[in-house]
């Protein structure tokens, strides 16, 4: 009962994610960051990925961890932004657009995940199939949200306060989730293309307070039945593998979101003081997390644990160790004038 509980707040707590994205808005994103979400997802995912089958894993165990480690928490940046008065500054924008592209690559990464649990040996055909229902799921949405729920503005506006409508929210959350696990797919990218079709009838800022209190209540019964699925009387089980996954995971992190930033058009200061914050894993990572095998878990558990503590810390030291980055390596040219001049 925890677990379904659970699932059905991770459902809507990806539906109201979703809200988060209507169409145009995917493409405002896609457009500026397309570059440096690349970079994030190569330096990331698919690094962790050939790691992982150079330990000798199956793909499949894999493409797990590499899952697991790629995500930055959204909702740890979030709140660090407005507490330490951040979210005013020039690396936000490009953070919290970072952070849009990998929610939107994270679904799509965790039902490809899923598709694999299920069917088990992977082959092309299996990735084929599994790249076509992920088509025919996300037409149908986007279909949906630009022939339908776009002409029903007037509708949600007129009820947006009558008591069937968040029963009838929380049925379509469900019911396009549940498609999506019908299709072989995972119920997390159902939930998530549902809020993006219901995005379209521009009151998502209401729709999503309808559904906030029922979420709260239910997504904690998810992380704590997560926590209590881990078993630790087997141990690590490579401590090896979970020291280099948490070495790479976080310089991957540094050297993209660097890199990131210095194609969007930030300073060298600014584009590390945005690389040291983006380094802490939660929610996409327990979810990736929860679809592993029971002695995989726990390595995995212990990994999200510490890297969003190390996040937390290298967050709050980003200020200074950015100032003495740009010093170090990027002078002002007076004070390159005035070290030659000392050694002359």
């Amino acid at each position: 009962m925890v677990e379904e509980v659970g699932r059905v707040g991770l459902v809507l707590l990806f539906f109201i994610l979703g809200l988060d994205f209507p169409l145009r808005r995917i493409g405002e994103i896609s457009r500026r960051v397309w570059s440096a979400g690349l970079m994030d997802l190569a330096a990331n995912c698919l690094l962790l990925l050939v790691v992982g089958l150079l330990f000798g894993l199956d793909f499949l165990t894999a493409f797990t961890i590499a899952t697991v480690a790629y995500a930055t928490s959204s909702s740890i940046t979030v709140k660090m932004l407005e507490e330490k008065k951040r979210l005013a500054g020039p690396e936000s924008e490009y953070l919290l657009a970072l952070l849009i592209f990998e929610d939107l690559a994270s679904p799509l990464l965790v039902s490809v995940l899923f598709g694999l649990q299920r069917d088990g040996a992977l082959s092309l055909s299996l990735l084929g199939l599994l790249v076509l229902k992920i088509i025919v799921l996300l037409g149908l949405a986007l279909g949906a949200g630009a022939f339908l729920f776009s002409r029903l503005k007037s509708f949600f506006a007129r009820y947006l306060r009558e008591d069937f409508l968040p029963p009838f929210l929380v049925g379509l959350a469900l019911g396009y989730a549940g498609l999506a696990v019908w299709l072989g797919l995972s119920e997390v990218l159902g939930a998530f293309l549902a809020g993006v079709m219901l995005a379209e009838s521009e009151h998502a800022g209401p729709l999503e307070n309808l559904l906030l209190s029922l979420r709260d209540l239910t997504l904690p019964f998810f992380f704590f039945w997560f926590g209590s699925s881990l078993r630790w009387a087997g141990g690590i089980s490579s401590w090896t593998l979970l020291t280099v996954m948490l070495l790479l995971a976080t310089l991957g992190k540094l050297f993209a979101v660097y890199a990131g930033g210095r194609k969007f058009g930030l300073s060298p200061r600014v584009s590390a003081r945005a690389a040291l914050s983006s380094n802490t894993r939660g929610e996409f990572s327990i979810v990736a997390a929860s679809l592993a095998a029971v002695e995989l878990k726990l390595l995995c558990g212990v990994f999200i644990t510490v890297s969003a503590l190390l996040g937390v810390v290298l967050f709050n030291l980003a200020p200074p160790l950015s100032a003495w980055f740009q010093k170090k390596f990027f002078p002002a040219p007076s004070a390159i004038s005035e070290r030659s001049g000392a050694g002359r």
